[in-house]
C-alpha cells in the first residue's frame, strides 16, 4: 500500500535495525503494525485432545493441530479423544510463537497474574500451577505462605515474597476452583509419562529418573499427577 507524506509518496528504505527510514509516516505506520502483531490474543480453543501429556495437549481445530503447553492441573481435567474447550495465553518471542492453555479462566488469570511478577516466567509459572492447585496458590499468596511458594522447584524466598507482595491484593476469589480429576495409569506407562513431563520443565534426565524410581517404590499406587509433584519436591 503506498503512503504519502504531505503530497508526496513515501518511499523509504527501511532495515530491521531502523537505521534507515526516510519518511515519518512510513515510521508511524510501521510502528502500529509492530503494536498490533504484539497485542494479537487468542481467547480460547475448541476441538480435539488428539494427543495429551503432562506438560502438553495437542488440541485438533479446523484440520490443524494446536500443541499447547499445559500445567498438571490442566492435564488432570483433560481426556484424550473427547472434545474440549480450552483458554488460551499466546507468548510470543523472537524464535517461537508458544500457546499456554487452561481448562479454567481461574487457572488462566493466575497464570497471568503470576508471570507479570518481576523474575517470573511462562513455564515457572506453569510449574508453579503444576506444583499448587489454583485453590493452594491462592491460599498461600493471602496467607503470606513463604514456605509453601518456596516449596516449588526454583522459587527462592525473594520470588515467593515478590510474589506475594504484588499478588495479595490482585487475586481475584470470585468464581468457582474445579477440582481435578485423576485418571488412572499402568506403573510404567506413569513414570514415563512422569519422566516425559519433567524433562520437558528442564530437568535432567539422569536426576529425574533417580527421583522416580524412589517416588514409586515409596508410593506404588501413586497417580501420574501425584508422582510427578512428590518428584518435585526432591529435584
Amino acid at each position: 500500500m503506498p503512503l504519502f507524506y504531505g503530497n508526496k509518496m513515501c518511499v523509504g528504505r527501511l532495515k530491521f535495525n531502523y537505521q534507515f527510514i526516510h519518511c515519518p509516516l512510513l515510521i508511524n505506520y510501521v510502528i502500529l503494525h509492530l503494536n498490533l502483531i504484539r497485542i494479537t490474543m487468542y481467547e480460547y480453543i475448541k476441538g480435539l485432545v488428539a494427543e495429551l501429556n503432562p506438560a502438553y495437549a495437542v488440541i485438533e481445530a479446523g484440520g490443524i493441530g494446536y500443541f499447547v503447553n499445559i500445567s498438571l492441573t490442566s492435564y488432570s481435567s483433560m481426556k484424550q479423544g473427547e472434545q474440549m474447550q480450552v483458554y488460551l495465553h499466546q507468548v510470543v518471542r523472537e524464535d517461537a510463537h508458544l500457546f499456554f492453555g487452561f481448562v479454567t479462566k481461574i487457572e488462566r488469570e493466575l497464570f497471568r497474574h503470576l508471570i507479570s511478577v518481576n523474575g517470573v516466567g511462562p513455564n515457572t509459572a506453569r510449574l508453579i500451577l503444576s506444583s499448587l492447585t489454583p485453590q493452594e496458590l491462592t491460599n498461600a499468596i493471602l496467607s503470606e505462605n513463604l514456605v509453601k511458594l518456596k516449596a516449588v522447584k526454583g522459587i527462592g524466598a525473594k520470588t515467593a515474597q515478590r510474589i506475594i507482595l504484588d499478588l495479595k491484593d490482585k487475586i481475584n476469589l470470585s468464581g468457582e476452583i474445579e477440582s481435578a480429576e485423576i485418571f488412572a495409569a499402568s506403573d510404567n506407562t506413569i513414570k514415563k509419562d512422569a519422566l516425559l513431563t519433567l524433562t520437558t520443565l528442564g530437568f535432567a534426565k539422569a536426576a529425574v529418573e533417580k527421583v522416580l524410581d524412589k517416588v514409586t517404590k515409596e508410593k506404588p499406587d501413586a497417580s501420574l499427577e501425584t508422582v510427578i509433584k512428590l518428584a518435585l519436591n526432591y529435584l
